[in-house]
């Protein structure tokens, strides 16, 4: 799905002013929804058949998705990367990571570094929540929109 063809998906939905809109094409689900409890027009791009580490194509920098457990639905923030470079888990090779599974977060704190450019770039969290996944590990090169963590969100 590219980039054109997202902006017209997304122009139809505050068109006709739905609250929630989602479509399967291509391996790539799209969930859009708005409305009370979620941010405006927030984007579940999960692709449904990609290797792990496998960039899901042009995505925001993070993204919402509802993960039914049972009977209780759990709300995680998937913080993706805001541009192309090499991730690293902590501010010096020896250093302890910014974080790590079960690390209670709030926004505006710093989870990661990504490298680009020989410009060390600080990716802070946009969420208050606890971290349930780390998509990548330090050194390993990241592209635009890729899975950098889950946050469950507070």
């Amino acid at each position: 799905m590219d980039f054109d063809t997202l902006k017209q998906i997304l122009d139809l939905v505050r068109q006709h002013d739905l609250s929630e809109f989602e479509i399967e094409h291509e391996g790539l689900r799209l969930k859009i929804r708005k409305g009370a409890g979620a941010a405006p027009s927030s984007l579940d791009t999960t692709p449904q058949s990609a290797t792990p580490g496998t960039p899901s194509g042009p995505a925001p920098a993070s993204s919402l998705s509802t993960v039914e457990n049972g009977d209780e639905a759990v709300e995680l923030a998937v913080v993706k990367s805001p541009i192309v470079g090499t991730f690293y888990r902590s501010p010096e090779p020896e250093a302890a990571p910014f974080v790590d599974i079960g690390t209670v977060v709030k926004k505006g704190q710093v989870l990661c570094i990504i490298e680009a450019m020989k410009l060390m770039n600080e990716i802070d969290s946009e969420y208050d929540g606890e971290i349930v996944n780390v998509y990548v590990e330090t050194g390993q090169p990241v592209q635009y929109g890729e899975r950098l963590f889950a946050i469950r969100t507070a």
